[in-house]
């Protein structure tokens, strides 16, 4: 029951009373400051272990928890285990590889195949590294002729990421190369880091030169891995991708060119066949010219009768547009056209002036209307206005104080009356209850 109802289980903690028995397995404890477990590993998995397991040192293990009969205690027996600080690496790498899948930067649909034949390849990597010597030793070997430009960065620390960034980017703004190879030896998890930073993967994504990353050896991944148009296992194996054998180039084109000299010595055989066929199929000159001449005269006589009937047709045309022109005498249309303008002149100058006394008096009545209800009629009739200073979204505008709400005391207000205005400083303000109460009676 207790075997069967635990998942293989991630746990972290420091080993502590580690054993090492002449078998080869492994036996120790995990502890944290509140408990401790039993754990054994088995000498066919810690054989596989990258660093050498200690008392003290924080763990992170993949374990499946069993029973010890003989003891009747429980124990977790370990599958895998790693240095804590590089289980919370990985962790890290995981969780970032799936964001970035997700987004699709992983997706084979944006990969961009590699120029089969580049003009100038650039690789990306630290100046003195192995990497950087694997790739020249084979490019000089398959492709002595290709030019190759370095860019060099760190490949490994806190400044590797972004000299890495910088030399992407240097590459990218002078477009130099056909194809960028990102590239460092091999390592553990921590040394690869650089080139798991998230920035670093988007611009490799973002590159519109193709790019090849081979980091580290062939069971080492990293996110530029996975963002590259090509994944290559090792420098060298990347040298091979991004260049031509030179040698199999010159063979292909050696079998081509003798197959293309059959083809051509085919043809031409071909076509001399043909021309001494057509030799002997060539006419008489002189009775192509006879038939020659026969035709032309025979064309000659056609477009004469052509250019008679053309004629014929034009002068009928000329006869009955010069009948039309008769019947329509421009003297005549002007005539007309002169005496129906005369008329509508006579028409247009009766109603102007009805029409202009009748808009006379409409505009008197509406301006009698119109000053009726102007303010400037009420001032005459002995009321005034007050005006104010309002702040209005920053501005001061003047505006009349509608209600005793819009003025305090102190305040500085301008009355208006039918023959100027004054200005008065306000003392005291009452409402209109006070205002009838003090009223006199």
């Amino acid at each position: 029951m207790l075997e069967g109802s635990f998942p293989l289980l991630w746990i972290e903690g420091e080993i502590s009373n580690l054993s090492r028995p002449s078998s080869g397995h492994l036996y120790f404890s995990l502890k944290d400051s509140r408990a401790q477990v039993s754990a054994a590993m088995f000498k066919g998995r810690n054989a596989r272990l990258r660093f050498e397991p200690r008392n003290g040192l924080q763990v992170l293990v993949r374990a499946r928890v069993t029973l010890y009969a003989p003891r009747g205690s429980y124990q977790l027996v370990v599958e895998h285990m790693e240095d804590a600080g590089e289980g919370r690496l990985r962790r890290e790498f995981e969780e970032l590889k799936a964001k970035l899948d997700a987004e699709g930067l992983f997706s084979s649909e944006r990969k961009r195949p590699l120029p089969s034949h580049p003009k100038q390849i650039g690789v990306i990597t630290s100046a003195s590294g192995a990497a950087l010597r694997d790739i020249l030793h084979v490019l000089q070997r398959r492709s002595p002729q290709l030019p190759v430009l370095i860019y060099p960065s760190a490949v490994q620390g806190k400044e590797a990421p972004a000299q890495l960034r910088a030399a992407l980017q240097r590459a990218i703004s002078r477009d130099e190369c056909d194809v960028l190879v990102l590239a460092r030896g091999g390592g553990s998890l921590e040394d690869l880091w650089a080139f798991n930073e998230e920035q670093l993967a988007r611009d490799i994504a973002a590159s519109p030169i193709p790019t090849v990353s081979a980091v580290g050896h062939e069971i080492d991944f990293t996110l530029a891995d996975f963002v590259a148009d090509v994944r290559a296992p090792t420098p060298s194996a990347a040298a091979e991708l991004v260049s031509p054998d030179t040698s199999a180039v010159r063979d292909a084109l050696t079998a081509k060119e003798k197959r293309l000299t059959q083809l051509l010595n085919s043809a031409l055989q071909q076509r001399q066949e043909k021309l001494q066929w057509l030799s002997k199929r060539l006419p008489s000159p002189l009775r192509a010219l006879e038939r020659a001449t026969q035709q032309i005269d025979e064309l000659d006589a056609r477009l004469a009768r052509q250019v008679q009937g053309k004629i014929r047709e034009a002068q009928q045309h000329l006869t009955q547009l010069s009948k039309r022109l008769v019947a329509r005498d421009p003297r005549q249309q002007v005539l007309l056209a002169k005496q129906r303008l005369d008329g509508l002149s006579r028409r247009l100058t009766l109603p102007l002036p009805r029409a202009l006394k009748e808009n006379q008096k409409r505009i008197v009545q509406l301006g009698q209307r119109l000053h009726v209800a102007s303010p400037l009629a009420t001032l005459e009739r002995g009321y005034s206005v007050s005006l104010i200073d309002v702040d209005v979204a920053g501005k001061t505008e003047v505006r009349a104080a509608k209600s005793v709400a819009d003025i305090h005391t102190g305040q500085t207000v301008t009355t208006r009356l039918a023959d100027g205005s004054f200005e008065a400083k306000i003392e005291k303000i009452m409402d209109a209850r006070q205002t009838k109460n003090d009223a006199p009676k």
